[in-house]
């Protein structure tokens, strides 16, 4: 009989283990897929690709045990050799190969050019062989920086003593309502995707008063364009017992700030493959919408069209506009007006046509959208018989403000869409996995 009595430490060693200056001039035994292979004809380099990066191994016949003929790009191995350092070599160190067990062979040669230093190829070949080109060290880089973003919202969020739930991503009706909904048959019952964990979210704050969730959304947009997705990763916060929508802004403002570090010292690998320039959040100007509409009609000689919305030039003329007068990456547009956000949204007391929210722009995208939220049952209800609504399946909902609910707020952050700003990406396809959009289903 056998008992497992935890870990089990594996024979190979990891990157970080062989750049030990310890490790110099010993027997090394590593496991990876072979990247590329350059035959310099007395000499050969094989490039092994871990799950941290690139290793260089030296093939010399002589000493190798083993004909390179063998090996084909792709396989999986695992080597064995002499570990010496090499200043021209990825991370300065490389191996002497004395053996190899091949681990796997493929039964195809490479479809894409993943041993390239860019993936010179379309979108769409990238997006159909996905698995594969996420093979391309850059290509993969981006969602090593998307773990990271991911990681400082919920260190940081932890720090401030959230408590991170989990919501039914199936429900009978959706908290943003409107028609951009994906319907389905429940049993027997018809049920929608949620677009979003709002409610859950807002009743789970009686319960823990600050609480986050990261988890996919679904929105049923026929948009076609480089920005949107009709399934996407939402970060979401809700807090109570706040003074205002400025303590979620601030709140984020903290998040970014705490992550912006995460990325510089923790993935500074991946900052440097991508040749990115970290943004700066250590303050982030905020502007009413109204005023922004004015600011950048009057510097960029623009007619207001819409006065109660955003259209994306204006978006992007904002991150332009502050970006040129205030040097800022980041931008607050608070005070959106009414008719453009949810039931749920705190009217502003001073006038009622604009709400206690606000957006968050990255270099003129938005990236957030979040806000104050009613507290009061009566208001609420108020609010949403004056749209014309319903009560009905939002029974419970408005049960958690009947029996008492603090002053509350939250937000909900685009990852692939901050990930893609980050990233210096123009769709925001680049980064995510496996995109869902009007024309994608596979892979």
């Amino acid at each position: 009989m056998e008992f497992m009595t935890g870990v089990k430490k594996p024979d190979t060693l990891e990157l970080q283990e062989l750049y030990e200056e310890s490790m110099v001039g010993k027997t090394v035994r590593v496991n990876g897929a072979v990247h590329t292979i350059r035959d310099m004809g007395e000499v050969a380099f094989m490039i092994l690709r871990k799950r941290d990066g690139l290793l260089q191994c030296v093939y010399e016949e002589e000493t190798a045990g083993f004909d390179l003929k063998d090996l084909k790009e792709a396989a999986t191995v695992e080597a064995e050799g002499i570990l010496e350092k090499e200043e021209r070599a990825p991370g300065g160190i490389e191996i002497r190969l004395t053996g190899i067990k091949i681990l796997s062979l493929p039964d195809a040669p490479m479809p894409l050019p993943v041993a390239k230093w860019k993936l010179n190829t379309s979108l769409e070949a990238k997006l159909n062989m996905r698995s594969v080109s996420l093979r391309n060290i850059r290509e993969r880089a981006k969602f090593k920086l998307q773990e990271g973003i991911v990681r400082g919202f919920r260190d940081f969020l932890y720090e401030q003593g959230f408590t991170e739930i989990h919501t039914p991503k199936i429900g009978a009706r959706s908290a943003e309502g409107g028609s951009n909904l994906f319907k389905l048959d429940y049993f027997h019952r018809p049920a929608v995707l949620q677009q979003s964990p709002q409610l859950y979210k807002q009743m789970m704050v009686g319960v823990f008063d600050r609480v986050f969730e990261t988890g996919p959304v679904f929105r049923a947009e026929k948009h076609n364009t480089k920005r949107h997705l009709n399934e996407y990763t939402s970060l979401d916060f809700e807090m109570g017992y706040i003074d205002g929508f400025e303590d979620i802004m601030a709140m984020e403002t903290g998040f970014l700030q705490y992550t912006m570090k995460l990325l510089e010292t923790e993935y500074a690998k991946e900052l440097k493959i991508l040749g990115i320039t970290l943004p700066k959040t250590d303050q982030i100007p905020a502007v009413r919408f109204d005023r922004a509409k004015e600011l950048v009609a009057e510097k960029y000689d623009r007619k207001i069209r819409n006065p109660f919305d955003l259209e994306p030039e204006e978006e992007s003329l904002i991150g332009r506009y502050f970006q040129e007068e205030y040097g800022a990456d980041f931008v607050f547009v608070t005070h959106y007006p009414s008719k453009k956000r949810p039931f749920y949204a705190m009217d502003d007391p001073e006038d009622s046509r604009y709400t206690l929210s606000f957006d968050l722009l990255y270099h003129g995208l938005e990236i957030t959208t979040g806000g104050q939220r009613i507290h009061d049952y009566r208001m609420l209800t108020e609010k949403i018989a004056a749209r014309g609504m319903t009560e009905e399946g939002l029974e419970q909902y408005l049960d958690t403000f009947r029996y008492g609910m603090p002053p509350h707020g939250g937000l909900g952050i685009g990852l692939e869409r901050l990930t893609m700003k980050l990233a210096g990406e123009d769709n925001v396809r680049e980064t995510t996995l496996y995109p869902r959009d009007l024309s994608r289903l596979e892979p």
